[in-house]
């Protein structure tokens, strides 16, 4: 995912879906997109010139709702920036395989998180 270049840009994007299973049918199926699955709630997805994940939530909304991810060279500083900026972050710094990230709320209320390979 991360590479030179991409400090603060939109990196990746993330669906809550209820059926991992049942989005990677409909989604390989309408446009051939391919699947990595870590465990039984995470899969992500590749288009072809787009990576993203389908996460298992049971909180979905019928208007969808992905998740804009943005990349960061350094996590902290971005949460810091996020902050000072009037951003409200709803969940810390955590670690997932392959990096770290964290969720926040703009000032309009829209979520995005940002990750770090670091």
């Amino acid at each position: 995912m991360g590479s030179k270049g991409a400090d603060r840009k939109i990196d990746y994007i993330e669906f809550n879906v209820e059926n991992i299973e049942d989005a990677k049918a409909f989604y390989g199926s309408a446009f051939g997109w391919t699947f990595t699955d870590y465990g039984p709630d995470y899969c992500e997805f590749q288009d072809g010139r787009l990576t993203g994940g389908f996460a298992k939530s049971t909180d979905v909304t019928a208007k969808g709702g992905p998740l804009v991810i943005l990349f960061a060279d350094d996590l902290d500083d971005a949460l810091g920036r996020v902050e000072k900026a009037g951003g409200r972050v709803f969940k810390p710094i955590f670690s997932f395989p392959g990096g770290r990230r964290f969720h926040f709320a703009d000032r309009q209320g829209y979520e995005l998180a940002v990750w770090s390979d670091k």
